[in-house]
């Protein structure tokens, strides 16, 4: 019978990666189960996630035609129609649903691109010093300052109006926060002893930064994904509700700006105007929260409230 520094001795690197990966998963989330506002926002990220999937069978795609509408134009909630209708008949209830998806969507690729770059930008920049990083961080600087919903509204404006548009319009325009954050986390990690081994045994450039650096930053980049998750929901909001999202498609911001156009503000419909703006708020509190908590469990020190 083997011990147990036997098959520690026979098992393979992969092998004691993937236990070590196991092992610190499992410690995370017994960490987060007991922080009760991330488990709210869990909970609630994954019932809107639900209703997203399966909105297609709960409501139908012909809910979102306006020749197919079947109610009068900006009824009140009723038995038939819970959330009332738009101007044109349609249930909102229905539209409501259908903007789940597409504002979740592009709400996940515009933060996925916004973190993407500017992860790359902060390990390069902390890991190539002298004029590179110089250059790089000043034109982070440079972005930092600049109002990013007003870079938003001009990239959504020149280029043609689409839900690629505004994914790119919102990524390009808040990744320097991330750039800044993982840069700094960078240039701790390369100040440990084992990176200086590292380059003593002929580590290059790539190796260092792919198998070092980058997984060292990784949960600093988990932690910070959910955070613009929650930015680029309301950036997506935001340029819609201006006129500047896609109008061939349903979603939050467009509901709101329909609303606007319609007149419900003046008239008084807020069964209109309540449920998208509701929706918004609620996701990206959840995020907010599953966010700071992800936070929390990696870092015990900033003590976020449980």
């Amino acid at each position: 019978m083997t011990t147990s520094t036997d098959a520690v001795k026979t098992s393979s690197p992969r092998a004691l990666a993937r236990a070590r990966r196991r092992r610190a998963v499992v410690r995370f989330w017994r960490a987060y189960r007991t922080h009760r506002a991330g488990i709210a926002g869990l909970v609630v990220l994954g019932v809107i996630g639900l209703l997203a999937i399966v909105a297609p069978l709960l409501v139908g795609a012909d809910s979102r035609s306006v020749t197919g509408a079947t109610g009068g134009p900006m009824e009140s909630p009723s038995s038939k129609f819970p959330l009332g209708t738009d101007q044109f008949g349609r249930s909102l209830l229905a539209l409501l649903l259908w903007g789940t998806r597409v504002s979740l969507t592009v709400g996940l690729l515009a933060a996925f691109l916004s973190v993407a770059i500017g992860t790359l930008v902060g390990i390069t920049a902390g890991h190539f010093k002298g004029w590179y990083g110089t250059v790089i961080m000043r034109i982070t600087d440079w972005f930092l300052v600049m109002p990013t919903l007003v870079l938003a509204i001009a990239l959504a404006t020149v280029l043609s109006r689409s839900v690629w548009t505004t994914i790119l319009a919102i990524g390009v325009t808040t990744w320097p926060t991330t750039a800044r954050l993982v840069r700094a986390q960078t240039l701790s990690v390369e100040s440990r002893p084992y990176i200086e081994r590292s380059k003593a045994l002929g580590g290059g450039h790539g190796h260092i930064m792919s198998r070092h650096v980058l997984p060292n930053v990784m949960p600093l980049v988990l932690s910070q994904t959910t955070l613009v998750i929650s930015t680029a929901i309301l950036t997506e909001a935001t340029l819609a509700f201006l006129g500047l999202g896609d109008p061939t498609i349903v979603s939050w911001g467009g509901l709101l700006q329909d609303a606007r156009e319609a007149g419900a503000v003046s008239s008084g419909n807020w069964w209109y105007l309540a449920p998208p703006g509701l929706a918004i708020a609620v996701v990206a509190l959840a995020f907010t929260l599953c966010g700071r908590t992800i936070e929390s469990v990696l870092n015990p020190k900033l003590g976020v409230t449980r």
